[in-house]
C-alpha cells in the first residue's frame, strides 16, 4: 500500500513536471513562430539547433528567418520567460512565507519601490561607474529592498507580532503611497516622461540580448536562493513556532527569502516595467494542481510562469497588430478574472 502511494505521488509529479516543460515548449515555439512573418516550426528547431551546435543549417531556411528568430523574437521570449518566471517563484515563495494567496511582490509593495528606483534611474540618467548595464537593476533592487524593510518595520511598529494581514495590508499602503510619487513625477515633468509611462505599463518589445544578460545573473542568485529554502517554507507554512520548534531559524530564513524574492521582482521590473498578476495567480494555480509542497511548487511556478508570460507577449502583439499592447494589460485582463474565481471557489469551499 505504502510503495503504491509512493509510486502515485512520484507518477504525478513527473507528470507535473513534464505537462509544465511541454506548456513552456508550446509557448516558446508560439512565440518565435507567430508575428508579422511567421516561422516554420522546423524551421526555428533548425535555426536554434545551428546556433548552439555549431552547424551549418539547412540552406533551403531563409536568411530572413534566421535574422528574425535569433535577433529578433527568441531574445525577446526568453525575456518574456525569465520575467514570468522570476514573478512566479517570487510570489509562490511570498504566498508560502505568509500563508496567505493575496501575497506577492505587488501586493506587498515590492514592485513598486522597484518601479520607483528604476523610474529615478532613467529618468536622471543615472549610471554608476564599473558598473554601467547592470545600474539599472542594481537600484531597482536596491529600492525593492529599502521598500521591504519599510513595510517591515511599519507592520512591525502597527503590531508586535506582524500578523500576516498587517504585513500585506501595510504593503498595499507603500504600494499606493510609491504609485502615487511615480504619478507625481510623471505629472510634474510632462513630456520628457512619456517614454517611462510606456515602460511603467509593462514591455519585453526591442530589449534584444543585452536586457536577458542584465536580468539573468539575478534570475539564478535569487531563484537558487529560493530553491534552497523549500525545506524550510514548508515548515513556516504551517506556522512560524512550529518551524522554530523542528529548528528553523525564522527570522534568517525570513529575512533571505523576502530579500531573494525582494532581488527577483526588482530585476524583472527592471527589464520589463510593472507586470501584475503573475506573482499573484500562477503559484495559486499552481498550488491548486499539484500541492503546496515548494520543494515542487517552486520549479512548476518557474515553468508556468515563464510560458504564461510568454504566450501574454504573444497576444499584446498580435491582437491588434500592428499596434502592440503593454503585456501589462494582457495580464490584468487574465489574471484579474482568474483570481476572482479561484477567490470564489474558495469562498464556496468553506461555506460546503
Amino acid at each position: 500500500m505504502q510503495k503504491q502511494f509512493i509510486r502515485t505521488y512520484l507518477n504525478n509529479k513527473v507528470l507535473a513536471y513534464l505537462l509544465a516543460a511541454g506548456f513552456l515548449f508550446i509557448a516558446m515555439l508560439l512565440g518565435i513562430s507567430i508575428g508579422t512573418v511567421s516561422v516554420p516550426a522546423m524551421d526555428i528547431l533548425n535555426i536554434i539547433g545551428a546556433e548552439i551546435f555549431r552547424y551549418t543549417p539547412n540552406e533551403l531556411i531563409e536568411s530572413m528567418y534566421a535574422n528574425i528568430v535569433m535577433n529578433i523574437r527568441l531574445p525577446r521570449v526568453i525575456l518574456a520567460g525569465l520575467v514570468g518566471a522570476s514573478l512566479a517563484i517570487a510570489g509562490a515563495a511570498f504566498q508560502g512565507l505568509l500563508r496567505n494567496p493575496l501575497a506577492d511582490p505587488y501586493t506587498l509593495g515590492v514592485s513598486s519601490g522597484a518601479s520607483v528606483g528604476a523610474v529615478i534611474t532613467l529618468f536622471f540618467g543615472i549610471s554608476i561607474p564599473y558598473v554601467g548595464l547592470f545600474t539599472l537593476p542594481l537600484l531597482s533592487i536596491l529600492s525593492s529592498f529599502i521598500t521591504i524593510f519599510f513595510v517591515l518595520l511599519f507592520a512591525r511598529q502597527v503590531e508586535r507580532s506582524m500578523k500576516v494581514e498587517t504585513i500585506i495590508l501595510t504593503g498595499i499602503i507603500f504600494s499606493s503611497f510609491l504609485g502615487a510619487f511615480i504619478s507625481l513625477m510623471i505629472a510634474l515633468t510632462g513630456e520628457e516622461l512619456r517614454q517611462i509611462i510606456g515602460w511603467l505599463l509593462g514591455s519585453v518589445s526591442m530589449r534584444g540580448w543585452a536586457y536577458i544578460k542584465i536580468i539573468l545573473p539575478f534570475f539564478i542568485i535569487g531563484s537558487a536562493i529560493l530553491l534552497l529554502n523549500s525545506h524550510e517554507l514548508n515548515a513556516m507554512s504551517f506556522g512560524e513556532e512550529r518551524a522554530q520548534h523542528i529548528g528553523v531559524n525564522v527570522q534568517r530564513r525570513k529575512m533571505m527569502i523576502l530579500l531573494a524574492g525582494s532581488m527577483l521582482t526588482g530585476a524583472a521590473v527592471a527589464v520589463s516595467g510593472t507586470i501584475g498578476f503573475v506573482g499573484l495567480v500562477i503559484p495559486h494555480l499552481t498550488r491548486l494542481l499539484w500541492g503546496p509542497d515548494h520543494k515542487h511548487l517552486l520549479p512548476l511556478s518557474i515553468l508556468t510562469g515563464s510560458g504564461f508570460l510568454i504566450l501574454a507577449d504573444l497576444i499584446a502583439r498580435t491582437i491588434i497588430s500592428p499596434t502592440e499592447l503593454p503585456i501589462g494589460v494582457i495580464t490584468a485582463l487574465i489574471g484579474a478574472p482568474v483570481f476572482a474565481i479561484i477567490l470564489m471557489n474558495r469562498r464556496t469551499e468553506r461555506r460546503g
